[in-house]
């Protein structure tokens, strides 16, 4: 069964966001510049900034920009490139194919059949 491991929270103006988010919920906000997205911890992580508490997942912000104009939450799947198959195989839309993401893994996005954006990822490890 492939989890959801990550979720992602578009905004018009990043540094109204962050400071909403981190003043409501107490998140802890990482600048990424190069990508123009920021992390967001919302759990303690261990040595390789993976969750430590059983089923909790931290995130990221993001321009408000196509495909992702609201939120989404992201699926970790083994097999990038059988997920987008089965995907389009069932009726749903790659809206953003593979993409790697620095030395960590690969991202895409696809439309479900009822039209929601959802992330997939790799871990560079299982690729």
């Amino acid at each position: 069964m492939d989890k959801v491991v990550h979720f992602e929270i578009p905004a018009d103006d990043l540094e109204r966001a962050q400071k909403f988010y981190k003043s409501v919920f107490g998140w802890e906000m990482e600048q990424f510049p190069e990508m123009e997205y920021m992390m967001i911890r919302t759990t303690p992580v261990d040595e390789n900034h993976m969750p430590v508490e059983p089923g909790s997942i931290n995130g990221g912000m993001l321009k408000r920009q196509r495909p992702v104009i609201a939120p989404v939450i992201t699926i970790a799947v083994r097999d990038m490139e059988s997920a987008m198959k089965n995907i389009k195989k069932m009726g749903g839309e790659l809206v953003r194919g593979k993409m790697q993401v620095g030395d960590m893994g690969y991202a895409a996005y696809f439309k479900d059949t009822e039209g929601n954006i959802i992330g997939l990822w790799q871990s560079i490890d299982q690729g």
